[in-house]
């Protein structure tokens, strides 16, 4: 019922049973309402002056306001090990961990702020916070730290990677290569030399 594109976390049926919105049976239902879902979100984003997307709180909230009308479990992080990600028990301190780092990062200028972006989007994806959505929830935390916090243009990511494509299955290896420490794909993905990085 519901084919998933490589990379792409599998809907269970356990999960199909926590759409709050019953009559989805199509994956091209789910996707129509998580976009529009996201839409909302973008628009209350806009309207925030400011966000600390580097943030426990801020990452919880991002997840339930981009999925909230469609999962009733959004907003919370998984309680079951996923195809990747750290053990569940491990997610709220590795999670912290992290974030720590990348306060780290920006308070000394570790990395150059797109370098930055870079990492926290694949920490973001490597942890695998939520149940399902986290990479678009990755990138969307990604655009926020660069939009809001570091006044740059977001990625352009290189088009749509909720669909398999050549560009969804060199994003899915630029960050599998990220997992071993050589970023150097992802910088490449994300054109980060545009942003004068590296």
């Amino acid at each position: 019922m519901f084919d998933i594109p490589e990379g792409a976390t599998p809907i269970s049926a356990e999960d199909r049973q926590r759409l709050k919105i019953k009559t989805i049976s199509t994956r091209e239902e789910l996707n129509r309402w998580e976009q529009e879902n996201i839409n909302k979100a973008y628009d209350w984003i806009q309207k925030k002056r400011s966000i600390t997307i580097t943030d426990e709180i801020m990452l919880r909230e991002l997840h339930r306001q981009m999925f909230g009308m469609v999962w009733e479990w959004a907003g919370i992080y998984r309680i079951t090990n996923a195809n990747i990600g750290v053990e569940w028990p491990q997610i709220a301190i590795v999670l912290r961990q992290f974030l720590g780092n990348v306060s780290y990062w920006i308070e000394r200028r570790v990395y150059t702020e797109p370098e930055i972006a870079a990492r926290f989007h694949h920490g973001l994806v490597q942890i695998h916070l939520f149940p399902n959505g986290n990479g678009r929830h990755a990138r969307m935390a990604c655009d926020i730290l660069m939009e809001k916090h570091f006044r740059l243009d977001p990625f352009d990511w290189g088009g749509n990677l909720n669909v398999t494509s050549d560009v969804r299955n060199r994003y899915i290896e630029s960050l599998r290569t990220a997992d071993k420490g050589n970023f150097d794909e992802l910088y490449d993905f994300l054109g980060i030399e545009k942003y004068g990085g590296r």
